[in-house]
C-alpha cells in the first residue's frame, strides 16, 4: 500500500463499495492507496483507503481512526460518509462489534439486522443542518436488502452462525449498558446492543447510499440471565478471535453484491431515497 496520501480528485481514485470498520481490515485490499479527502464536516476519522478485492474496486475507512482515537460519541460519522461518497461509493459494509441480549445468540455469531432502535444523543444525526428546505428522508427500513442478502449469504457460506433478522439497538457509549438497561433492551424485544451503528445508517440513507451492517457478537450483555457484564479487554480479545472469520465474510459479502450503478439507472430504494427532495446542498459525485 503506498504511504504518500494523494488528494482525492475528479480523476482520482474511485471505489463502487466501501468498508467502514476496524484498522485491520484494508489489510485485504490490493494495489492500496492512501487518499485526503476534504469534507464539509470536517476530516473523516482516517485516509480513505481504496484498493482492489478481486476484481471489485473497495474502499476502506477506519471507523475509529489510527490507535482506535475516537471512542463511538465521537467518531466524525457525517465526514466518514461524506468521504465515501466522494470517492464513488453508493453500497457500504459497516462489520461492528455487539453485545448479545439473547441467550441464543453466543460470542461468535453474525447478526445481519434489518432493523435499528438509536438511542444515541449528542451526536450530529444529518447533513442538512444548513438553513434552506427542511429535508425528511424515508428510513422506515434501514438497511438494504440487497446488501443484507449479500452479507448473509457470505456468512452462511463460510459457516458462519448467521442470522438473518434482529434489531440493533444502538446505545451513545463509551461505558456499557447497566443491568437495568440491559433488560429493559430484552424486554423490549431488541437482538443485540453496539455504540456505532448510528447515525452511520442513517446518514447513509440521507446521502442515497446502500447501508448494511454485519454485526459479531462478542458477548452477552450484563441483563442477560447468569451474566455478570463484560469488560473492555473481553470484547477485544473475542472479536480478535473472530476478525478472520469476519474478513472472509465480508469478501464474499463484496464479491456477492449487485453491480455498480449510475445515479440515474439505480433501482434500489436506498439510492433512490432523496427522489423529489430538494436539497440545501449539492453532494458529491
Amino acid at each position: 500500500m503506498t504511504t504518500s496520501p494523494t488528494t482525492v480528485t475528479e480523476s482520482g481514485p474511485r471505489a463502487e463499495i466501501g468498508v467502514i470498520g476496524g484498522s485491520g481490515f484494508y489489510e485485504f485490499l490490493q494495489d492500496a492507496t492512501r487518499v485526503q479527502v476534504t469534507t464539509p464536516f470536517g476530516d473523516p476519522s482516517d485516509d480513505v483507503v481504496i484498493g482492489d478485492l478481486d476484481g471489485r474496486s473497495v474502499a476502506f475507512i477506519a471507523r475509529h481512526g489510527q490507535g482506535h482515537r475516537f471512542p463511538p460519541h465521537l467518531v466524525p460519522y457525517r465526514a466518514n460518509l461524506w468521504a465515501l461518497r466522494s470517492v464513488g461509493v453508493r453500497q457500504v459494509l459497516a462489520p461492528c462489534a455487539v453485545g448479545s441480549l439473547r441467550r441464543e445468540l453466543g460470542p461468535g455469531a453474525v447478526v445481519v439486522p434489518d432493523q435499528v432502535v438509536d438511542r444515541t444523543w449528542g451526536r450530529a444525526h444529518s447533513v442538512y443542518d444548513a438553513l434552506g428546505p427542511v429535508v425528511h428522508v424515508g428510513f422506515a427500513d434501514p438497511y438494504c436488502p440487497r446488501g443484507r442478502e449479500a452479507a448473509l449469504g457470505a456468512a452462511r457460506s463460510t459457516g458462519v452462525d448467521a442470522h438473518g433478522s434482529g434489531t440493533l439497538v444502538v446505545i451513545n457509549g463509551p461505558r456499557f449498558s447497566t443491568r437495568a438497561e440491559s433488560i429493559w433492551h430484552q424486554e423490549a424485544g431488541w437482538s443485540v446492543v453496539g455504540m456505532t451503528g448510528m447515525p452511520e445508517a442513517s446518514l447513509a440513507r440521507e446521502l442515497a447510499m446502500c447501508f448494511t451492517t454485519i454485526a459479531l457478537v462478542t458477548d452477552h450483555d450484563a441483563g442477560v440471565e447468569g451474566e455478570t457484564g463484560v469488560s473492555h479487554e473481553e470484547v477485544l480479545q473475542v472479536f480478535a478471535q473472530n476478525i478472520e472469520r469476519l474478513k472472509g465474510v465480508l469478501v464474499d459479502a463484496i464479491a456477492a453484491l449487485p453491480a455498480a450503478e449510475s445515479d440515474d439507472e439505480a433501482t434500489c430504494a436506498c439510492r433512490r431515497s432523496l427522489d423529489g427532495l430538494t436539497l440545501p446542498l449539492v453532494l458529491p459525485t
